[in-house]
Order: C-alpha cells, then sequence, then structure tokens
C-alpha cells in the first residue's frame, strides 16, 4: 500500500500561516471585525470609525471607490468573505422559533 498524502514544504506551510496570523490578527479587533461584517454584506458607505477604516485599507483589505465626497467601501478579498462568512454561521444569532431550535 502507498500513503496518498503528500509532504507539505514548511517553508511554504510557514509563508501560508504567516498570511494567516496576518488576517487572524485584522479580526481580533472588535470594530474591525464589526465593519468587515457589514461590508462582507456588499458595498458600504461608511462614516465613523475612520482610524480603523485606514488600517483595512493600508492591509489592502478592503476596496475603495469614490462617489462625489462620498468613499464606498467593499471587502477585497473572497478568502477573507469566506472566513466573515463562517464566522457569522457560528457566532451570530440565528432565527429561532419560542422553543428554542432554529428556524
Amino acid at each position: 500500500m502507498s500513503d496518498t498524502h503528500s509532504v507539505i514544504d514548511p517553508a511554504l506551510l510557514r509563508v501560508a500561516a504567516t498570511q494567516a496570523v496576518g488576517v487572524l490578527k485584522l479580526l481580533a479587533n472588535e470594530d474591525r471585525l464589526l465593519l468587515l461584517c457589514q461590508l462582507s454584506q456588499g458595498e458600504r458607505c461608511v462614516g465613523d470609525l475612520e482610524a480603523e477604516l485606514g488600517i483595512l485599507r493600508n492591509q489592502g483589505v478592503v476596496n475603495t471607490r469614490r462617489e462625489g465626497k462620498n468613499i464606498y467601501y467593499s471587502v477585497a478579498s473572497p478568502e477573507l468573505l469566506e472566513i466573515l462568512g463562517l464566522l457569522y454561521r457560528l457566532y451570530c444569532p440565528q432565527d429561532e422559533d419560542e422553543t428554542g431550535a432554529a428556524a
């Protein structure tokens, strides 16, 4: 019998781990997480929390688009959208009936 598992190159694994840690650090801030959750639902014009948006812009996590005086933001990474979707499914309240069972 041959082993069907491939050996992962430790250098590639380290690069991937570094990328994952960077994303997790961004998500570890409550304000940034809330902003990204809002943006995961679609492009938004967000006026407050400019400092957090600046961090997200500098990290390349959000796209920006200017229309007149308004700046619209959207999540730039499909991978980040998947992570946000998973966090939503795991932690956000779902519709429940009166017995507490999911609807």
